[in-house]
């Protein structure tokens, strides 16, 4: 006869919630009692929850990412006898309710235990705290050297047993003298990990006060559960965010809780990673790694978030070894090239770009244009069509508030400030300064700080401020040619101008073809703020403003 039991977690110890972050058994699988189903893990430690007994595995309760205490349902199987006496149940019960009950309990028993040494400035020993019935477990990761200066309660040494595995925290704060441990030794309660001197054990460590020190473990459980909210909607995603969807039960990458979580902080997908510690377990520097790695393969690798760009489901970048065809020379990508280039990738992946498309007869502008700079030739001011593009822009930015916006979650943030950035080319690559103020501002003195700003991004002596807080920005291609373009939106802005070179056109005035010089318009915008008929009508606004600059005025 089978019958259908619900398989729950056991008493985890002080701790009132942890993550699940392995499932390490499916539907359909046949298990035995004390059989692994999950890993979960805490700040301290990780620990496998086991089957209280054995049967088919009919649903799944939980998945990875999921909180849960005592009481939480796993899994539900089919027994077969499950009807038997209560006496050979309860056998694989308290072993299920034991394992977890160690491990969970060891980071406390470890705060409490350490509490030992007195204040002392000369050398401590700091020892293996209580670890519960494990008689000897095996140091897997060393987390300090020597010359270190630690904190009471940092994390020192990484065990494992065939269940769990936990950090072993200093009594003390210090600076570490001697390291009495090293990867692969065994280790039990009373062992020295290591030595330090200079500082007082941390407060409330009097041995007087043991009965407040086995206290401790549960009060920072309970503030550790209040703050589990607030820490939750901060922390970056939980572990199934970073792993391979299709990984096989039981095929979590090999990594103690503190790299688990230093590889959540920097978004590393520890599936990529290749463990260099024992049994290929997965290291700090083993991560720090393999980011430098990804930075090193320049913008493609950082900006995609893979080099191969299977984060976005695309088949793998081709590696070619392009000596075999002839002659080559290998030029690293300059420091701003790299920056702007993962900028550019993101910003084209993340904003669903259109553009429009629009020419502006600029005949009358450039006689004013060449006029200004006849009577500006002394002062040294050189007014350029850029300037009286930005003048224009800003008058149209007025007329459609929701180009001068930016997205902020769901809310579309509206500036009462006109900040106006423009393309610069430089030897390193390009970079966008910005016209602070340029409603307050006359072309003169618009084009002076055009100026002043080119030369300072072509001298590398542009500083980061110089480029922060614009509103919409300009790319201008009117020295070098070309008819149109598709300019990348410059996030968090949410449209762009791009400007081709200007040419002569026949065009018709009602009795015959005139000559008048004409500039292509590329309005680039997000078109989840900007629908086409907004981007159609700003552009032509911009256009007869160009045609008769008198408007600005209106």
């Amino acid at each position: 006869m089978s019958n259908i039991v619900q398989i729950k977690v056991p008493d985890i110890g002080d701790f009132k919630e942890v993550e699940v972050i392995e499932v390490l058994v499916a539907v359909g699988d046949t298990i035995k009692a004390e059989q692994s189903l999950i890993t979960v893990e805490s700040d301290k430690a990780s620990m496998e929850i086991p089957a209280s007994q054995g049967g088919v595995v009919k649903a799944i309760s939980v998945k990875v990412g999921d909180k849960i205490a005592e009481g939480t349902v796993v899994l539900e199987l089919e027994a077969a006898a499950a009807a038997a006496p209560a006496a050979k149940e309860e056998a694989p019960k308290a072993a299920a309710q034991e394992a977890p009950k160690q491990a969970a309990a060891a980071a406390p028993a470890a705060k409490a235990e350490a509490a030992a040494p007195a204040a002392a400035s000369g050398p401590v020993d700091i020892q293996v705290p209580d670890i519960g019935d494990f008689k000897e477990v095996e140091v897997i990761e060393v987390m300090v050297a020597v010359g270190d200066t630690i904190k009471a309660e940092q994390s020192l040494i990484t065990v494992e047993s065939d269940k769990a595995s936990m950090e072993i925290p200093s009594s003390q704060g210090g600076v570490v003298k001697e390291v009495k441990v090293k990867v692969g030794d065994k280790v039990a309660k009373g062992s020295v990990v290591v030595v330090v001197e200079g500082a007082a054990p941390a407060a409330g460590a009097a041995p007087a006060a043991k009965t407040e020190a086995a206290a401790a473990p549960a009060a920072k459980a309970e503030t550790k559960t209040q703050a589990a909210p607030a820490e939750s909607a901060s922390r970056p995603a939980p572990a199934a965010a970073l792993e391979d969807a299709n990984l096989k039960p039981g095929q979590l990458p090999h990594a103690s809780p503190s790299v688990r979580k230093f590889a959540r902080e920097l978004g590393v997908n520890l599936s990529k990673v290749k463990g260099s510690g024992p049994k290929e377990r997965i290291t700090a520097e083993d991560v720090r790694g393999f980011v430098k790695q990804a930075l090193a393969a320049g913008p493609v690798a950082s900006a995609g978030g893979s080099a191969d760009g299977a984060a976005l489901g695309l088949l793998p970048w081709p590696k070619i070894d392009f000596t075999k065809f002839g002659p080559i020379e290998a030029k690293p990508l300059s420091r701003i090239k790299k920056i702007s280039g993962a900028n550019l990738h993101r910003n084209w992946v993340m904003i669903p770009h259109v553009t429009n498309n629009d020419e502006a007869d600029i005949t009358d502008l450039e006689a004013l244009r060449v006029t200004l700079n006849k009577e500006n030739e002394k002062s040294g001011v050189k007014v350029t069509m850029l300037a009286f593009l930005i003048k224009a822009v800003v008058a149209a930015l007025k007329k459609f508030p929701e180009f001068n916006a930016s997205l902020d979650g769901d809310n579309l943030v509206l500036k009462q400030y006109y900040h106006i950035g423009f393309a610069a080319d430089t030897p390193n690559g390009l970079v966008v300064p910005v016209i602070r103020d340029a409603d307050k501002k006359g072309i003169l003195q618009i084009a002076q700080e055009m100026t002043d700003l080119s030369k300072k991004a072509r001298d590398g002596k542009i500083s980061p401020a110089d480029m922060q807080g614009g509103c919409f920005s300009i790319s201008s291609l009117g020295g070098i040619g070309g008819t149109s373009f598709t300019p990348i939106i410059n996030a968090p802005e949410v449209a762009i101008l791009g400007v081709s070179r200007s040419a002569h056109k026949p065009v018709w005035d009602g009795k015959q073809f005139v000559p008048r010089l004409i500039v292509p318009l590329s309005l680039s915008y997000d078109h989840r703020v900007i629908d086409g008929a907004s981007a159609a009508r700003f552009n032509a606004y911009l256009g007869a403003l160009l045609a008769d600059f008198r408007r600005i005025a209106l």
